[in-house]
């Protein structure tokens, strides 16, 4: 709560002065009466009959007519948001490599894709001011989510994503031109692709290097990040005895993912941990930092009823005591 006119708040110092007035001349009065047996049945030992009580009612009246003329009011604030941000699509390989176990949470193996999932979702929640997107890809693209800024939902797509969703094939290609496609129509000064691969383009009916010379000439900045260890990797199979522990070489064609990034002014990244990969986002992150205006709205509401209906309901209190129960004799 806040008060439109602080300064009447001054007026408050004359209530000290206003009870001296009250009570200066309040001294004992007298009735003479030949007897004192009928009086002692109207005496008063009540606590509001005191002889102070009614000037306190009167004074705490006077204390809430000045609370009201302060206009006491209450209000909530709000923000708009006068410049736009980055749009940014997040490009995820979910093809069947992203199985391979060779990256780790808490200590326990996990596949590329859980990694991938748990460092993404941390680099959404940074981005408050931005709209972002998700397109996965393995052999064939689509959007898991459209551009937005509604961070909740993202991350409960996010969520839903799983290995082999399009085909376990890798169609980088594709990942990039659809998730230049989600952004070619949007007006934000900042467009960008991070896509995430671990393995090599082997699908798909576009290539990288033309899927990356049409996001540059659709002013879209493309960062690539290469996932996986070095050497082999861990993956589970199938075979005639159940699931079974293999090692496979890791496949990742850098020199592709490094052109598509250069052929756009991005950056091309290698995370062979799960460290290495949090530091990625984050790099990213602070390259393409969001500088947002924000102008700041008050509203407010008058709430002089809080005061000034209790001041109204004393002083008819006072005004029918002062008449009835607690007349004073002249």
């Amino acid at each position: 709560m806040r008060f439109e006119s602080p300064w009447l708040l001054l007026l408050l110092l004359m209530v000290p002065l206003w009870w001296w007035f009250l009570t200066k001349n309040r001294k004992s009065q007298f009735v003479h009466f030949s007897g004192v047996g009928t009086l002692q049945s109207f005496a008063r030992n009540s606590w509001w009959s005191h002889p102070l009580f009614l000037p306190a009612i009167r004074c705490l009246v006077l204390i809430l007519l000045i609370l009201t003329i302060a206009r006491p009011q209450t209000g909530r604030s709000f923000s708009k948001i006068l410049t736009e941000g980055v749009d940014i699509v997040l490009a995820l390989d979910v093809s069947g490599s992203m199985r391979a176990l060779d990256l780790k949470l808490n200590n326990e193996r996990v596949t590329r894709l859980e990694v991938l999932k748990k460092v993404v979702g941390e680099f959404i929640e940074n981005r408050l001011n931005d709209r972002v997107g998700i397109v996965v890809f393995g052999e064939e693209a689509f959007t898991q989510a459209p551009l937005t800024h509604d961070h909740k939902l993202l991350l409960g797509f996010l969520e839903q994503i799983f290995i082999g969703w399009g085909g376990d094939a890798t169609a980088i290609g594709m990942g990039i031109g659809h998730s230049a496609k989600r952004l070619k129509d949007l007006k934000a000064p900042t467009k960008l692709i991070i896509l995430a691969t671990d393995g090599q383009n082997n699908a798909g009916h576009i290539t990288p290097a033309e899927a990356a010379r049409a996001a540059k000439d659709l002013g879209i900045k493309i960062y690539t990040i290469g996932v996986g260890s070095r050497g082999n990797a861990p993956i589970e199979v199938d075979s005639v005895f159940g699931k079974k522990i293999v090692n496979v070489p890791v496949s990742i064609d850098e020199e592709t993912l490094t052109k598509i990034a250069e052929t756009t002014g991005g950056r091309y990244f290698r995370a062979t941990d799960t460290e290495s990969l949090q530091k990625i986002y984050q790099t990213i992150d602070e390259l393409e930092k969001t500088e947002v205006e924000v102008k700041e709205y008050y509203e407010y509401e008058e709430q002089y009823a809080v005061f000034l209906i209790p001041a109204l309901l004393l002083f008819l209190l006072e005004f029918i005591l002062a008449r009835t129960r607690l007349r004073r004799l002249p």
